[in-house]
């Protein structure tokens, strides 16, 4: 189980390859690769500050839960941070569990979290200048469904 902050591009394809080695008692394995959008041309740069050693705790913390909720074998969480172009890959998320509808939703639910609960902070900057981004209704209303329901599977 691992969780990483990199300044770093990183290729979505080979991680996958590399967390899906040697998996035997595995069924499944989902993964999510999140890109930077320019926007139409308004977001020439994308930067994301985080708290080195906190946002990793708090990640970690919310990867514990997805484990216990869905029964998680593993998961592999890797998110830029730093200055990032359109196009390139932000954040790679994978989980595997013994069964795909588990693998799914727990990824599901880990970026959901990532979107609108961790303690990354996010500008846009483009030619018009910069504007720090916030979480938008949709997201908090992604989170909020997974509020209240059970934590075992």
């Amino acid at each position: 189980m691992t969780i990483r902050l990199t300044f770093d591009p990183f290729d979505p394809g080979a991680l996958l390859t590399e967390f899906c080695r040697g998996r035997a008692e595995v069924g499944a394995v989902a993964s999510f690769t999140g890109l930077a959008r320019a926007e139409a041309g308004s977001t020439t740069t994308l930067e994301l500050e985080a708290y080195p050693g906190f946002t990793e705790a708090a990640i970690d913390k919310i990867a514990g839960e997805a484990t216990r909720r869905f029964g998680l074998l593993d998961h592999l969480i890797l998110h830029r941070v730093g200055r990032i172009a359109p196009g390139e890959a932000i954040v790679f998320v994978a989980t595997a569990a013994r069964h795909r509808r588990e693998a799914f939703e727990a990824c599901d639910f880990l970026m959901d979290y990532l979107k609108s609960r961790a303690p990354f902070w996010k500008k846009e900057v483009g030619p018009d200048g910069e504007r720090w981004i916030e979480p938008r209704d949709q997201d908090h209303a992604d989170i909020a469904r997974w509020d209240g329901q059970r934590a075992d599977p």
